[in-house]
């Protein structure tokens, strides 16, 4: 009651199904059982060696036979070595930060009293934090939205001590050096087949305090714009690049897309934007096809599920139809062309339907148009056109989740650290979540991309294209 429903899953909303799935598993349980197990659900069971693609790799040989040995067993055979090798996975711990230090030897002549230093590696001098330190404290503050002061107790109670201020020192340094690649990713999103947007609040207290100069007539509010934008959605010989983008400061979502726009090649046609109704999100300065987010129309059902769960129910289960038609559409791989005409095939009339139910609860007035449920409908006759834009532009997507899944990095940090310091501090932790959101769309591992960038930094700024999440293994081996 205070909080509100925890889950917005069909089968969890309606109690009427609880119970018909409680019949149906009794009925069941009378049936004779197969021979077969039941498969376990997804998620249960032990991680295959495939799921550790980061793990260091070694080869154990036998310590006795070799290929082609006699068998010590039979001794008339030959042993033979398998093409599947067994599997054996040790997992370790160190500190997020590891410090190594170096006894350099001196030596001193009797006569002149010349002192002779041994070299540390690397030629290093004094305190050295190198890539993969930098990398990593990047990933935990804006990746996995540790606070610098949770970091600093953190190692110092693993006794290698990392100051707050030496981890931003260390962030803003690597900045420097890897900002060309977010760049780069910016124009290539901004090319985008469909574009993904949408805000959430955010502070920063250099901003804050500016607020108490400005007039009423000033914009006061600060936001954190989240953009993903997805390209190559039309060939399916190649996988399509997914990047996202953070902007933290005043502007609303639709003035920051539209500053990304203002890169687009103006050859292309125009994309697919996708964002909820709000008019912050859009703007008319550029073409675009407007679609809505159908999760945010069925938000509103689900908010008032349990004043009117008959109504609500015919909503959710007509959209979930059309959810299970878009799931087999992406199972099968279609193409948005294909995609197009399957929806129009087996969603269309679903549409149609659920329209009519619509306009009948209003026009019949079997609603109080103020009540929850009247404005849940209201909502979504106003927008429908654009809610419906997937049965009218290939590749158009249903909902704006994947936009509301990167948005959740920003939120994990306002969370936990609550605010940026500076407007500078934003810039530095948009970069940061920009490209570590965007290796994890492409599953690349962040980790290894960021220190690749540090350790390649000069040949990334001549040519930052071939230095993007999906490509940059290439380079790596072209430069080596």
């Amino acid at each position: 009651m205070l909080f509100g429903i925890k889950t917005e899953k069909k089968n969890k909303l309606f109690k009427n199904n609880d119970d018909k799935e409680t019949s149906d598993n009794q009925l069941d349980s009378n049936k004779p059982k197969d021979d077969k197990p039941d498969k376990k659900p997804k998620g249960h069971g032990k991680n295959g060696v495939d799921k550790y693609p980061g793990a260091n790799r070694e080869f154990i040989s036998h310590p006795e036979l070799k290929h082609g040995a006699p068998c010590p067993l039979c001794i008339k055979g030959k042993v033979y070595q398998l093409s599947i090798p067994g599997v054996v996975i040790k997992i370790s711990a160190t500190a997020p930060l590891h410090a190594t230090i170096y006894d350099v030897e001196k030596l001193r002549c009797n006569l002149c009293g010349e002192v002779f230093t041994a070299n540390a590696p690397d030629n290093i001098t004094g305190k050295h934090y190198d890539e993969a330190a930098k990398a990593m404290i990047a990933i935990l503050k804006y990746g996995c939205g540790f606070p610098w002061y949770r970091m600093e107790k953190l190692q110092e109670s693993l006794g290698v001590p990392l100051p707050a201020s030496t981890q931003w020192d260390k962030v803003e340094s690597a900045a420097n050096l890897i900002y060309p690649a977010f760049n780069e990713l910016k124009r290539q999103a901004a090319q985008g087949d469909i574009i993904h947007n949408d805000d959430t609040t955010m502070k920063v207290l250099e901003l804050m305090k500016e607020n108490q100069t400005k007039n009423s007539k000033e914009r006061t509010g600060i936001f954190t714009t989240g953009i993903v934008s997805i390209l190559d959605e039309d060939n399916l010989k190649v996988r399509p690049k997914k990047i996202a983008l953070f902007y933290t400061g005043r502007n609303h979502a639709g003035e920051n897309i539209d500053s990304l726009y203002q890169t687009r090649d103006i050859k292309k046609d125009p994309p697919v934007q996708m964002c909820d109704a709000l008019s912050r999100n859009s703007s008319d300065q550029f073409k675009k096809i407007l679609a809505n987010c159908l999760t945010h129309a069925r938000r509103g059902f689900v908010d008032v599920v349990g004043n009117f769960p008959d109504e609500c129910q015919y909503v959710i289960e007509t959209l979930a139809e059309v959810y299970k038609t878009d799931a087999q559409a992406k199972d099968q791989q279609m193409s948005p062309h294909e995609r197009l005409e399957f929806h129009q095939q087996h969603s269309e009339s679903l549409m149609k339907e659920l329209y009519l139910w619509l306009n009948n609860q209003i026009n019949d007035k079997l609603v109080e148009p103020n009540s929850g449920l009247g404005q849940a409908i209201q909502y979504m006759l106003n927008h429908w056109s654009k809610l419906t834009q997937f049965l009218h532009t290939p590749g158009a997507p249903l909902d704006n989740n994947i936009c509301e899944q990167a948005l959740k990095r920003a939120i994990l940090h306002r969370k936990n650290a609550l605010f940026y310091k500076t407007k500078h501090g934003a810039d530095i932790g948009d970069l940061y979540m920009s490209l570590i959101h965007t290796c994890n769309l492409m599953k690349t591992n962040p980790f290894k991309y960021l220190v690749t960038l540090q350790k390649h930094a000069g040949s990334m700024k001549n040519n930052p294209s071939k230095w993007m999440p999906w490509n940059y293994e290439k380079a790596v081996a072209v430069v080596a």
